[in-house]
């Protein structure tokens, strides 16, 4: 009876694939708010793949709803009160007279205020790591140095060697009686098992979930990740960059080898902007509310012979606005001289690449790196794609041969940069939650342009003779790639 039930169903559900299949295509035209690209990638899948195409699209296509997921009123008073008073000072000019190295940005500041409520500071320390041992042995001497709270907030976190360094301080700072929380996502760190967070737990380590999966690891959304990797300690210290947690960022993965990335450690008021970022996705997430107390809020004077203006922007799907892919545009648009890209997955929407192009096209010397070797192979055929067409039209790009690039982030004429969490790519712009450091200052703008011309030394440039003489293997892998890069 039972098979009888289902032959019947079956039938129905074949007898009525195109009305069906019309059904599911009408919701995502006029009900899904998508770019046409998208919509047409979308509804090529429904027609090649009647019925299991709506299940991907379920899982990959579906809107988070635009709402503002991280609003709390009681900051929002404090804030729009620093905006509006900077807001002011750009619009008479005193801002950039107090600030030279804003000059020629303070329409981008502007924007950063407005749209994202990104204050700029000025008096900020700023170190550069681009090796995971460097950094995680700088952030564990910082985080046996915390007095008050460590705040931990990463995509992924591996329970292998170098979380259990982490553990180990933790634990012990837990102990001393330092508030200790850490923020992860459900899909980044689907490896590690409960019982690892019970025994964070029970040391006196908070923990939370960003996005659990609604039936033990089955996540139903792929999209709409937290990708930010944020580490603040006692309001006067955070991290903010690539490296997650897991033994291949240190080089202990023989897959990847050298793991090249970047992070920035800061020092200075705009540590307060990536305690914003974090206790909002806390908040979010585990319905504790950081901003019921002024502890987090306190903030000591900070001394330095470095001042980098410094703006701390950060985008998600539930923002109207794909605030860092604008900075990234913003910034290609304004750029006279040069433009220093590395990212591993390079799928711009087509406002970036058609921006980078007028920029080769207007003489200034465009410059990109990728990794030589795929993590996610799809990603990558896509993105060698996307090179290809810069490199035919005149562009300098590069893929890096010792180990695995996994830098994110934007050099412009030696003046400002732009690194942080987020991909040259669609889901980084628009469908996983992001941060980036806004950097106005030559001396570390140049730092930065610097690293990326040592990381030449170990690279190779793509030519437009190698790119016209790949086989026809990855030709096939590019195309095919290439259309689904909506998707990726």
């Amino acid at each position: 009876m039972v098979w009888e039930n289902m032959t019947i169903g079956l039938e129905f559900v074949f007898g009525h694939l195109i009305f069906i299949n019309f059904i599911l295509a009408v919701i995502i035209i006029f009900f899904q708010r998508k770019n046409p690209q998208s919509v047409w990638t979308w509804l090529l899948l429904l027609y090649f793949i009647p019925i299991l195409g709506f299940v991907f699209y379920l899982f990959l296509g579906t809107d988070m709803h635009k709402q503002k997921m991280f609003r709390t009123k009681e900051i929002e008073d404090h804030l729009n009160k620093a905006i509006r008073r900077q807001e002011y000072s750009l619009r008479s000019r005193e801002l950039e007279r107090e600030a030279p190295s804003i000059a020629g940005y303070a329409d981008l500041v502007m924007y950063n205020l407005d749209v994202a409520g990104a204050v700029l500071t000025d008096d900020n320390d700023i170190g550069i790591f681009t090796d995971g041992n460097e950094k995680f042995d700088a952030l564990l001497e910082d985080m046996r140095q915390a007095e008050k709270y460590i705040h931990i907030q990463y995509y992924i976190i591996k329970n292998d060697v170098l979380f259990g360094r982490i553990k180990e301080v933790l634990f012990q700072k837990a102990a001393e009686g330092v508030e200790v929380r850490i923020l992860y996502d459900g899909m980044g760190c689907r490896s590690v098992r409960k019982e690892c967070w019970k025994t964070l737990n029970s040391k006196g380590v908070k923990t939370s979930e960003f996005f659990p999966a609604a039936l033990r690891r089955l996540h139903l959304r792929i999209n709409y990740r937290n990708h930010r990797k944020i580490v603040v300690i006692d309001g006067k210290t955070g991290y903010v960059g690539g490296f997650n947690i897991g033994k291949e960022y240190i080089g202990m993965d023989e897959k990847f080898g050298h793991w090249r990335d970047t992070h920035l450690r800061i020092m200075g008021s705009a540590v307060a902007s990536l305690e914003l970022r974090f206790a909002l996705d806390w908040n979010y997430a585990s319905k504790e509310n950081l901003f019921m107390t002024d502890k987090y809020a306190v903030r000591e004077p900070f001394v330095s012979g470095q001042r980098c203006d410094v703006q701390i922007v950060s985008s998600g799907p539930d923002s109207r606005h794909c605030t860092i892919r604008d900075n990234y545009l913003r910034l290609i648009g304004k750029a006279e001289k040069s433009i220093y890209i590395q990212t591993p997955y390079f799928i711009p929407d087509e406002a970036i690449l058609a921006a980078l192009m007028i920029a080769v096209r207007s003489g200034i010397e465009v410059n990109v790196m990728i990794p030589c070797k795929p993590d996610h192979p799809f990603v990558y055929w896509a993105t060698y794609s996307y090179i290809g067409d810069l490199v035919m039209e005149g562009a300098k790009c590069y893929t890096y041969e010792e180990g695995f690039l996994h830098a994110k982030g934007m050099v412009v004429d030696d003046k400002v940069l732009c690194y942080g969490t987020a991909n040259m790519d669609i889901r980084s712009f628009a469908l996983n939650f992001e941060v980036n450091a806004v950097i106005y200052n030559e001396e570390k703008a140049l730092e930065m342009r610097q690293i990326f011309d040592e990381d030449l030394k170990h690279s190779r440039q793509i030519t437009k003779n190698i790119y016209v003489g790949r086989s026809l293997l990855i030709k096939f892998k590019e195309q095919v790639c290439r259309l689904l890069s909506p998707l990726l």
